[in-house]
């Protein structure tokens, strides 16, 4: 399981950089604060919230399956 958590962080980072946009304007995008954005990336929270991964993977024009694989 905690596999599955880290490479959520992984694969926020990889299409956030895809995109060419920095944490914080991701957080605006997804209209919540760049320490959320910062410690899912960096795996310090490991398991964030559906709702938290749903809005993350609609700002970057992802699905959540997209996030989670």
């Amino acid at each position: 399981m905690s596999k599955e958590k880290s490479t959520i962080g992984k694969n926020i980072k990889k299409y956030r950089q895809k995109l060419g946009i920095s944490q914080d304007k991701l957080s605006k995008h997804a209209g919540m604060t760049f320490h959320t954005i910062a410690k899912i990336e960096s795996g310090a929270t490991p398991d964030p919230r559906i709702e938290t991964v749903k809005k993350i993977a609609n700002a970057l024009g992802v699905s959540i399956d997209d996030l989670m694989k």
